[in-house]
């Protein structure tokens, strides 16, 4: 036999038994478990094992005081304001303030004429003189009757009453005169216009030899609108759910737009003491002392407003509380069951939050609970 034909039979026999060694590798693989697989099943065995027993770390149930705030949109209104119209029917005769002017309680701001007045004024006048003309004569009347009737029997008893009767109604109607009289010329007076306290002129709706009357006539505009800038009321409305624990010894702060980065302080001076019927609020009214000018009127403020705790409550973790579609409660632990308890959220401070339920102090609950850890299933303790 030759040598290559040697060659090629070894060669053979190799590529025979490399094959049967590889089939034998393909057979054992499949037949065997795959690790992975082994792994994934593994993993799925404890999932369903910590949904059926989830590990849960808890927290006690303590009693304590929450200090909370909230911060709600405010208004700076004038401490005092008023509109100032005319009394009578009348025109516009100097104008001595404009838009802008400061004014002091009493100052002259406006002078109007009404001629009619005048007129009246002088009727007044001539009605007294003519009454007391009257009074005169009759008066005079009675004097010589009651001198002439001290002779018995020359004057009776009964004229000498009628006498009297006609003296005293005179004297009224001379009174009366005179009482119509101080009236017109009361409206005299309303023919000034002056400040009623000290303040700035804010709005000016009048010019010369305008034609202006009393408030009640048709849409009459007010001559002018006087504010006290210097103290302000700042007025917030406080929701139902936060007025428990208010107090006019707290102190509020608040910023404005126009000042974003100062920040300014007030206390509460005046509570509503009722909540406003629409809005379900209690107003809150705060003084502001503006000396320096830098607040105005009307101006919107973000007011942050102190909500201390009034009474002794559970005070538990954000964290510990569900909020879901059905309730709001807290998982307690008792004898490695879970329990859901439903409460009521009070204030929330930071990562803490204050709850109402059926709890006492001492009891366990889940630190961070979720839906998922069901009512009545077994819990573990993962400290």
């Amino acid at each position: 036999m030759s040598h290559c034909t040697i060659m090629n039979i070894k060669n053979n026999k190799l590529l025979i038994t490399l094959a049967v060694l590889a089939i034998s590798v393909n057979f054992l693989s499949s037949c065997g478990p795959d690790k992975k697989e082994q792994e994934a099943q593994q993993q799925t065995v404890e999932q369903e094992n910590a949904l059926d027993t989830p590990t849960v770390v808890p927290v006690p149930v303590q009693k304590g005081k929450l200090n909370s705030s909230i911060t709600i949109p405010g208004e700076l209104i004038p401490y005092q304001q008023v509109d100032l119209y005319a009394k009578v029917n009348s025109y516009v005769k100097t104008l001595l303030v404009d838009i802008g002017s400061q004014v002091h309680k009493g100052q002259l701001m406006a002078t109007l004429d009404a001629p009619e007045i005048q007129s009246q004024l002088a009727e007044a006048q001539s009605r007294i003189e003519q009454q007391q003309a009257l009074y005169i004569a009759s008066k005079a009347t009675y004097d010589r009757l009651l001198s002439t009737s001290k002779t018995p029997g020359t004057v009776s008893e009964n004229d000498l009453e009628q006498a009297e009767a006609k003296k005293n109604s005179d004297l009224a109607n001379v009174n009366a005169a005179k009482s119509s009289y101080k009236e017109v010329a009361a409206n005299l007076a309303y023919l000034s216009i002056r400040a009623p306290f000290d303040g700035v002129v804010s709005v000016r709706n009048v010019n010369l030899g305008a034609y202006v009357g009393p408030s009640g006539q048709g849409s009459a505009l007010p001559l002018f609108v006087v504010q006290d800038h210097t103290r302000l009321r700042l007025v917030v409305s406080v929701p139902e759910s936060y007025t428990g624990g208010l107090s006019n010894k707290n102190e509020v702060s608040f910023t404005v737009r126009s000042m974003p980065n100062e920040k300014f302080t007030a206390q509460i001076k005046r509570l509503a003491g009722a909540l406003d019927e629409k809005l379900r609020a209690e107003r809150l009214e705060m003084d502001v002392y503006n000396k320096n000018g830098k607040l105005l009127p009307n101006m919107y403020a973000d007011v942050n407003v102190p909500l201390p705790s009034g009474d002794s409550a559970i005070i538990v973790p954000k964290t510990a509380v569900v909020t879901s579609t059905e309730k709001v409660f807290v998982i307690r632990i008792n004898n490695h069951k879970a329990e859901w308890v439903g409460v009521r959220k009070g204030l929330v401070a930071g990562d803490q939050v204050q709850i109402f339920g059926d709890l006492k102090p001492g009891e366990q609950l889940v630190k961070v609970a979720t839906e998922e850890i069901r009512d009545g299933s077994t819990v573990k303790d993962g400290k």
